[in-house]
């Protein structure tokens, strides 16, 4: 009967994060800066009205796009960003940023179509777009300190391009795209009939210049789907909140497939996402100004250990390179574990692209941060 399944799901992978992850709970002493969640509690005002939300009996149906004060609240926290999106109609609150992804990309891609990505890159979008029947062409970017730039961008249109997607910042390199960078895509295809996915999951995380949506640009406004949610800003992973701001021709299409996979996202999770973004807008800040602290302790230290690193603008991330030291991404990030009982991400988990290179977060403490790279520098010296 195996012949019988779906073969474009047996053709996809399981994440390399979650391999490696997988391999890495075996060692329960091992410093973990796999990390790709805050490591900061959520605030508590958040959590106490996910408790008040239960205990009012908030636990039934919302609306398919889920309940419209969140909506409005999300439309009024974009407003920021320089651009205003209806609550009634062009924002959809669903499970967590993965199925925003996943419903944006089935809406817009037929088979056949053709989806620019910058390699490396978060391994959620490349399965969804093969399972669309599409074909994802990467853009290696690790000679251009891992930016999307408009050239790049220029050698792989062909009338088949359907879609670009642009993570700002990025996972897994922390890398952000400026408004002059932005505005060099947006001349190359603002008159050709192609969508952008911009994924802002990390806009709020930032560190050398605030973040720029693509979508406040009005001469792709209507070809922009936006992807982000509270996941990051907020610290709640777990509460699986995210969200799509699209024109309303878009944002129709992409709630029919959110009302039959999930019908709308967790009632309790989204009255306290309702509380973070009303009384709570300036909950990151704090979180902000440590992982700051942390980047650049790490980004010097990387810099004396001897690896070859660009600074992150934005996330949590570093992704050095590991190519002078010969191993390969998943021999290097193995023998650290075994030997010194530190854990990283093989750069290969990130595109075939991502090898040469480690992913290293610093959502940990400092103390965590600094005992990690001690291994790390003892591990090096002695290759």
């Amino acid at each position: 009967m195996e012949e019988l399944l779906n073969r474009r799901i047996k053709n996809i992978q399981i994440s390399g994060i979650r391999r490696f992850y997988n391999l890495v709970s075996q060692y329960k002493d091992a410093i973990n800066l796999t990390i790709g969640q805050p490591d900061f509690e959520t605030p508590t005002h958040v959590k106490d009205a996910a408790k008040i939300a239960l205990d009012n009996n908030k636990t039934v149906y919302t609306h398919n796009a889920g309940i419209l004060e969140l909506r409005r609240a999300v439309s009024n926290y974009y407003k920021k960003y320089g651009i205003e999106y209806n609550p009634d109609d062009e924002i959809i609150i669903t499970s967590g940023g993965s199925e925003a992804i996943y419903i944006a990309l089935n809406t817009i891609l037929d088979e056949n179509s053709e989806v620019i990505l910058p390699g490396p890159i978060y391994p959620g979008y490349e399965p969804v777009i093969k399972l669309c029947g599409a074909k994802p062409v990467f853009i290696d970017t690790t000679n251009h300190d891992f930016k999307l730039k408009a050239k790049l961008i220029k050698k792989h249109l062909t009338e088949r391009t359907r879609c670009i997607i642009i993570p700002s910042p990025s996972n897994p390199t922390g890398i952000m795209l400026n408004k002059a960078e932005l505005y060099e895509i947006i001349k190359l295809i603002k008159d050709k009939d192609i969508f952008i996915l911009s994924d802002e999951i990390y806009s709020e995380l930032t560190y050398d210049f605030e973040h720029v949506s693509i979508a406040s640009f009005r001469e792709v406004f209507d070809k922009t789907i936006v992807v982000n949610g509270l996941s990051k800003s907020h610290s709640m992973t777990g509460f699986r909140i995210g969200y799509t701001l699209a024109p309303k021709y878009i944002s129709q299409e992409m709630i029919k497939l959110h009302q039959y996979i999930n019908s709308c996202a967790s009632s309790i999770s989204q009255y306290a996402a309702l509380e973070a973004l009303t009384n709570g807008p300036l909950d990151p800040i704090s979180m902000r100004e440590e992982y700051k602290k942390r980047r650049d302790f790490v980004y010097e230290r990387l810099l004396d250990i001897g690896f070859d690193v660009v600074k992150p603008n934005g996330a949590f991330y570093f992704f050095p390179s590991i190519k002078k030291f010969g191993l390969s991404s998943l021999e290097f990030a193995t023998k650290l574990l075994e030997d010194k009982r530190v854990a990283v991400v093989p750069g290969d988990a990130f595109s075939p692209l991502g090898e040469g290179f480690i992913r290293i977060s610093f959502a940990s403490s400092m103390e965590t941060l600094r005992e990690g790279l001690n291994r790390i520098e003892d591990f090096i010296n002695r290759l």
